[in-house]
């Protein structure tokens, strides 16, 4: 019931819903005048071009947009919160994105109607 009232809550506040992938690729196509296939194709090369640098240990920058990059989470010791038994957690590499100045100014900049 809470997860409901909090969504009732963002839209009552004028939140929306994230764009999805389909209405990114949509956009992409209707900007750049491009057919919603080469759209698609754009987007995954993007993607796929981010997620094998990373994959690299190579960090990504769009300046004006972010920058992609990896931080180190270290080996650790969790608790399973059934049983309250130990668990080791492995160290791993975690994706991590930080807001250009561009999009932030964007992002808080009064919207146009």
């Amino acid at each position: 019931m809470r997860r409901v009232q909090a969504c009732d809550a963002k839209a009552a506040a004028g939140a929306t819903r994230p764009m999805n992938k389909t209405e990114l690729i949509d956009h992409l196509a209707r900007q750049a005048d491009l057919s919603k296939l080469s759209a698609t194709r754009a987007l995954e090369a993007v993607l796929e071009g981010i997620t094998q640098a990373l994959a690299r240990g190579e960090s990504v920058s769009i300046p004006g947009f972010g920058s992609f990059s990896l931080s180190q989470r270290e080996a650790g010791t969790g608790r399973n919160p059934r049983t309250g038994e130990p668990v080791a957690i492995e160290a791993a590499k975690l994706p991590r994105f930080k807001a250009g100045k561009g999009l932030k100014d964007a992002v808080n900049s009064p919207q146009k109607d």
